[in-house]
């Protein structure tokens, strides 16, 4: 299923085989929560701006409008028109983010819809039963995402559940794959690490899943406050330990630069919410830097957002004119943002894995890293 084509470094250029088409990878994942990329973007303009994997989210669809009737439509790819893979996240993140309105066990999570109050619960059958009836190409296991800081005892008692769930996961992923009613017999499980920020314990947490034999290893519980070096060294600890015949999902992240130092140390997923969120508040990444388009030196600028990008609102409309829109409040606005700061993402990607296979990610690393975390 995964191919790694070259290596330059420890950064990896490879391809992803799956039910619903290859994946050229290292990839970012656009996301689409609730089975839509916020800013009034369609999966058709997602094929435009070089999408190759949306990331949807097991929790929201199960409250709204249900998994049950995203089954009855047959699936996620068929009810929200996309034939690409989808990845689903199990929901874990947004359960346990719900500190005040849950309460954690050996069998899983009891919590409160935040929509409307109602009591919910779930555990790894109910994920994966759930991830099944959206027909995802890509579940993801149900863990528990670990507050940061946490007290090591905590840590260490919470992957060990972690693990376990993540069998529970397996075995019933196995058994919905087998039934005749399942729309997505070959849906494939990515195992999460998690550990905190304990090395040992990310090492330990790691070397278990791995032997899972899954199709696929994410590190979670980053992104989550701590700072970019503390990233940083964790993946330099726990990476290293990580199957290297499976992808690898850096989860929630992240900035550009983020991405290209995860790349450069063995990372081949990634998704983050911060491109399509900054756009719909005009503050849009560029390959000079970040810039924020309601600055008022932008109101008689005639030049596109980047000169040199071939998105929809590049090719077609100033600066100014799209600081007008933000500044009418007109919808318009925050799609040709969205579609900018997407484009500019899924197309990064696409430098950097040329850079990997031409031997020159290094090179691309020196000259990108602080160029597109400046302020324009």
């Amino acid at each position: 299923m995964f191919k790694i084509l070259h290596t330059n470094g420890k950064a990896r250029r490879g391809e992803f085989k799956t039910v619903h088409g290859v994946v050229q990878t290292p990839v970012f994942q656009n996301v689409g929560t609730i089975a839509a990329i916020k800013g009034a973007v369609s999966t058709m303009d997602l094929k435009e701006i070089g999408c190759q994997i949306e990331l949807s989210n097991t929790y929201h669809l199960h409250l709204r409008p249900g998994d049950d009737i995203v089954y009855k439509m047959g699936g996620l790819h068929k009810f929200m028109n996309w034939d690409r893979p989808i990845l689903t996240d199990s929901g874990g993140f947004q359960v346990f983010s719900l500190a005040g309105l849950r309460k954690i066990t050996e069998e899983g999570v009891s919590f409160s819809s935040h929509i409307d109050g109602r009591k919910i619960f779930m555990g790894p059958e109910e994920s994966m039963q759930i991830q099944s009836n959206l027909a995802s190409t890509i579940a993801m296991a149900f863990d528990e995402c670990i507050e940061n800081p946490a007290p090591r005892e905590y840590v260490k008692n919470s992957i060990d559940r972690t693990y376990r769930w993540l069998e529970r996961c397996k075995a019933e992923m196995s058994r919905l794959n087998s039934l005749d009613r399942t729309i997505n017999k070959q849906q494939m499980l990515f195992g999460i690490n998690q550990g905190g920020t304990y090395d040992d314990l990310r090492i330990e947490h790691m070397d278990r899943i791995a032997k899972l034999d899954l199709d696929g290893y994410a590190i979670g519980g980053l992104a989550v406050g701590e700072s970019h070096e503390e990233m940083y060294h964790i993946l330099d600890v726990v990476v290293p330990h990580a199957p290297e015949d499976k992808p690898r999902y850096l989860m929630g992240v992240g900035t550009p630069s983020n991405i290209i130092e995860a790349v450069a140390r063995g990372v081949d997923f990634f998704d983050c919410v911060i491109a399509s969120r900054n756009a719909r508040h005009a503050f849009i990444f560029t390959k000079n830097g970040t810039m924020n388009l309601l600055n008022q030196k932008y109101e008689t600028d005639l030049e596109p957002i980047d000169p040199t990008c071939g998105c929809p609102a590049c090719r077609h409309y100033s600066r100014a004119y799209i600081r007008h829109l933000f500044k009418a409040k007109e919808m318009l606005g925050m799609r040709l943002c969205v579609l900018h700061n997407l484009y500019f993402y899924n197309h990064l990607m696409e430098e950097i894995r040329n850079a990997i296979e031409e031997d020159r990610f290094e090179q691309f690393r020196e000259e990108n890293v602080e160029k597109l975390a400046k302020r324009i």
